[in-house]
């Protein structure tokens, strides 16, 4: 996270979802799959989430058809991008061992305490609960995939 500007935690309060990770520059990729998903104002609406938010190097580790191909096809993105997202503001203590359902309708759980979290057992949290208008982010290093 920087550590000052929009994309910094201050910075990103005072913005919704999709706004405030337009502003942080290791969620570029996450950004161009919201925009070519048409997710943007569907994020920005949405009232007291918690969104699971990929990294650029996340994305990465994606090969590159395979990739390509995801931010080619609105339907699919839109299930992996959602999967991403689930209902009410989390904070750290309910990942502890939390089990939710995402938007997308799959379940998602997360384990921990303190500054240690994963989710879904291998995808590691590497910077949470950060504040936006409307959501609680934790940035992530893998891209959740729907079963």
């Amino acid at each position: 996270m920087p550590e000052d500007g929009a994309g910094s935690f201050e910075g990103m309060a005072r913005d919704p979802a999709a706004t405030a990770a337009s502003n942080n520059p290791a969620l570029s990729t996450l950004v161009t799959a919201v925009q070519e998903a048409d997710l943007v104002d569907t994020l920005n609406s949405a009232e007291d989430i918690t969104v699971f938010a990929p990294t650029d190097d996340a994305f990465a580790e994606i090969p590159e058809e395979d990739l390509n191909a995801l931010l080619a096809d609105k339907e699919q993105l839109t299930e992996v991008l959602t999967y991403h997202v689930v209902e009410g503001r989390q904070d750290p203590s309910a990942l502890e061992d939390g089990a939710f359902t995402s938007l997308q309708g799959g379940d998602v759980t997360t384990a921990g305490s303190g500054e240690d979290f994963t989710v879904n057992g291998d995808s590691e949290v590497v910077c949470g609960d950060a504040q936006t208008a409307n959501a609680t982010v934790y940035i992530v290093d893998t891209v959740l995939t729907p079963q």
